[in-house]
């Protein structure tokens, strides 16, 4: 049943346009997604009812992608991506395309405020979990082409995409990754390292570009080791999301919906990797990492307040009230703790979902 409803959701979303007003992005196919695997699909036409009317229409191609590098990041080529995705996934399998694109479109993670790789993120885990139906593919595509896009690296970034020398060298299926009781700690020390932008008006995009005026912002990138293994790769991700989450806890205050996307892109990548080759997955970490690092040092404040009141609750509940909130960045955020509190056991993660749906 609720197959069919992410099915009819997606259906009701492929003839709107990845962003409407103009660089506001689409979230109802996230939404959609994350509400119905957490057992919320019967609301999701309701929710979509109230949704769809702010949405735009399905930008019109002006001509095909043949250069593929001379048309990322353009947005005005949004509708010949998506043409471009939809052609290709007609011809390919998902997986084929996904692993052919995805170390294209990874130095640019930063797209569309990183909604980009959260929407892949979202429309590869439905297919992983589910049937690979027609409206599932188009999905994929769509976010794909989103991503090619808006397609903007995070400044300074570029030397973190380089997969390491032992970076084949992963463990197979069955092999947990090895037990790194520094790991945690490395992630935590990269976090709390990095700088803050001094102007803080505007955008994404034009915040973004300031970091290269930081002359501690290069050194803070390059202070989370790079994963030598698959393994490890694994593992930092685990981390990164983990410990975003909790640090949404003291940041949140200063931009309550902005910081959920520190959070919601690396869970994104964690979605993504077992859909890819082994040696693609440090490289994503490092991505991922650079997102996150990116939106914290442009929207976070200098000091963390101190934890705030949250009524506790188990897992179902937390996505439970997340879901009568009804905010697309509330649901997004509690989908991406209960994946922090499932892999680390950690219950203060959960509260992060109720702190946003307060200040949201």
């Amino acid at each position: 049943m609720d197959a069919e409803i992410l099915d009819e959701a997606y259906r009701r979303l492929h003839g709107t346009g990845p962003e409407y007003e103009g660089w506001l992005s689409n979230h109802g196919p996230m939404a959609v997604e994350a509400l119905i695997r957490h057992g919320h699909g019967r609301g999701v036409h309701r929710w979509l009812d109230a949704y769809l009317g702010r949405l735009d229409e399905l930008p019109r191609g002006l001509r095909p992608v043949d250069d593929w590098r001379e048309a990322l990041g353009d947005p005005k080529r949004a509708g010949d991506w998506l043409a471009h995705f939809d052609r290709e996934l007609r011809e390919h399998p998902w997986p084929e395309v996904l692993r052919t694109w995805w170390p294209r479109l990874l130095p640019g993670i930063a797209a569309g405020a990183t909604h980009g790789v959260i929407r892949v993120g979202h429309a590869v885990r439905a297919l992983r979990e589910g049937p690979p139906t027609p409206d599932r593919v188009t999905e994929l595509g769509q976010a794909l082409g989103y991503w090619a896009a808006r397609w903007q690296p995070v400044p300074g970034a570029d030397h973190l995409h380089a997969a390491g020398p032992d970076q084949t060298r992963a463990p197979t299926e069955d092999q947990e990754p090895d037990d790194d009781p520094n790991g945690d700690e490395r992630v935590v020390a990269a976090l709390a390292g990095l700088p803050r932008i001094a102007d803080r008006t505007g955008g994404i995009r034009e915040r973004l570009g300031r970091l290269v005026g930081v002359p501690e912002w290069e050194t803070a990138l390059g202070a989370l080791p790079p994963a030598p293994t698959a393994a490890d790769a694994a593992r930092t991700l685990v981390s990164l999301t983990h410990r975003a989450g909790l640090d949404y806890l003291r940041h949140g205050h200063a931009e309550p919906v902005m910081l959920v996307h520190a959070v919601t892109a690396p869970t994104a990548v964690r979605r993504t990797l077992p859909a890819l080759p082994r040696e693609m997955w440090a490289p994503s970490v490092a991505a991922a990492w650079a997102a996150t690092a990116a939106v914290t040092s442009v929207y976070a404040p200098t000091r963390g307040a101190a934890p705030p009141v949250v009524t506790e609750a188990d897992p179902a509940e937390v996505f439970a009230r997340a879901a009568r909130h009804g905010d697309a960045h509330v649901v997004k955020l509690a989908d991406a703790v209960l994946d922090a509190h499932a892999a680390t056991g950690d219950p203060r993660v959960l509260a992060a979902a109720g702190y946003a749906a307060q200040l949201i």
